[in-house]
């Protein structure tokens, strides 16, 4: 529905832009044709006035004749819309055409010899006026002022006529445009339509994730929608997961509780402690449930100031064990990553490499790595002295509840759950043995 809403609006946008477009361009057409048109009528005038001058002779007594029939047939016929007048400098009319009788003449503003005046007159006539002295063979000089008259309707006619075949062609034009632009913009828009199409039939459970062929300019929206997808629903797993856990990590205790309940008079410390487990368990799974693998578009954490953070709190947890944590890392280093996932996936590696190492632990950060053929922002690495893990079971310690060693305390979820983090927010975990201190060595990649 908002894909049609998008369609519409634009193709109304467009309807607006074309109709504001092809109304200038008739305005400017139109005027243009009529300045051409009037520059054609005074080249016509002009060339009725020398036809006239021709035609024209002065007596011997200085009086201005003109024939009684002349060339041009429209200066005989009454309300031809062609007119000639011959009129003295002051104004009094000497001759008029037989098409211009018992019309009145307006005399030009003053005018040089040999100058011309072109104008629209009250009347609606266009005018052309030429003022020329002329001499007959006495010696005798007049000087006269020959004007033509036409109609403006023979313009006016042309503009109207221009007018109706242009706006039949623009509409036409017009129509063929906004059909064109309606097809290319269901076309342009095909793809969202798809994604649209797509997202409901992973809403519906028939896809899993967008999978289209999607043009190169949405594919990082898809990959965003892939995404966020994927980080839904390893959310949902992590959640079953950790209720899982949470069920399974109970078991013990309860049966312990379970059996103390006949001699629980004898057995209070057993009972407080298993009580005091259970609760630490509850407390351990409920944070986990509640943390959000984000993805990277959501907000920046500062990593030097959450490691400061753990590293104090480590050395006042292993104060009796005398550990050394050598931390090299940039001032400032901003990771998109949420605070509390940034804590478990540091802390549990930092709290590891305590917990085995025998008194050095390292954490240095390095900035725009590749590994891979894959380009990444950041690179946590942790390294320790201790005794490292067998090759063996590198990938078995990332599974749920499998330990490196059983004999120490734990129970084995917290590598698996900094591995799903690291994958949720689409990085990478690395484990291998460490070449400066020859222990084990973690690293993580952060996109």
């Amino acid at each position: 529905m908002r894909l049609k809403s998008l369609s519409f609006r634009l193709l109304v946008a467009e309807g607006l832009a074309l109709t504001v477009f092809f109304g200038l361009v008739a305005i400017i057409l139109e005027q243009g044709f009529r300045d051409s048109a009037e520059q054609a009528l005074q080249e016509r005038l002009q060339v009725q006035i020398y036809s006239l001058l021709s035609l024209a002779e002065i007596n011997n007594a200085g009086q201005l004749k003109m024939p009684d029939y002349l060339p041009e047939p429209r200066f005989s016929n009454p309300g031809s819309g062609l007119y000639g007048f011959v009129q003295q400098k002051q104004g009094e009319v000497l001759w008029r055409s037989t098409s211009g009788l018992g019309l009145d003449v307006i005399s030009p503003p003053p005018l040089k010899v040999g100058e011309s005046l072109f104008a629209f007159d009250n009347h609606g006539r266009y005018v052309l006026h030429y003022d020329v002295v002329w001499q007959n063979v006495s010696g005798v000089e007049r000087e006269y002022i020959f004007t033509v008259a036409e109609d403006a309707q023979f313009v006016s006619h042309q503009i109207e006529h221009l007018q109706k075949t242009l706006r039949i062609w623009l509409l036409f034009i017009g129509i063929v445009l906004v059909t064109i632009q309606f097809a290319l913009l269901r076309w342009s828009l095909k793809p969202l339509r798809s994604i649209a199409t797509d997202l409901a039939a992973i809403e519906h459970g028939t896809k899993t994730h967008l999978d289209g062929s999607y043009p190169s300019e949405l594919k990082g929206l898809v990959g965003n929608l892939n995404a966020f997808i994927s980080i839904e629903r390893a959310h949902l797993e992590r959640y079953r997961n950790n209720l899982a856990d949470l069920a399974h990590s109970l078991k013990t205790p309860l049966a312990i509780l379970r059996g103390c309940a006949e001699t629980f008079s004898s057995n209070t410390d057993t009972v407080k402690e298993q009580i005091s487990r259970m609760d630490e368990i509850v407390e351990y799974q409920l944070h986990r449930a509640a943390a959000k693998g984000q993805h990277k578009a959501i907000k920046t954490v500062d990593l030097p100031v959450i490691v400061n953070k753990i590293t104090a709190s480590l050395n006042k947890v292993y104060l009796d064990k005398g550990i050394t944590i050598a931390v090299a890392i940039p001032d400032s280093c901003l990771i998109y990553c949420e605070e509390g996932d940034l804590y478990e996936i540091v802390g549990n590696l930092l709290d590891n490499a305590c917990k085995w190492c025998r008194q050095n632990v390292k954490l240095s950060v390095s900035l725009n790595v590749r590994n891979n053929r894959r380009n990444f922002s950041v690179q946590i690495q942790i390294e320790d002295d201790g005794p490292g893990i067998p090759l063996g079971k590198y990938n078995e310690i990332l599974k749920r509840g499998v330990r490196a060693d059983e004999n120490i305390h734990g129970h084995g979820i917290g590598m698996s759950v900094v591995y799903e983090l690291v994958t949720l927010l689409g990085g990478k975990l690395e484990g291998g043995k460490s070449n400066a201190l020859g222990g084990m060595r973690w690293n993580v990649y952060f996109p």
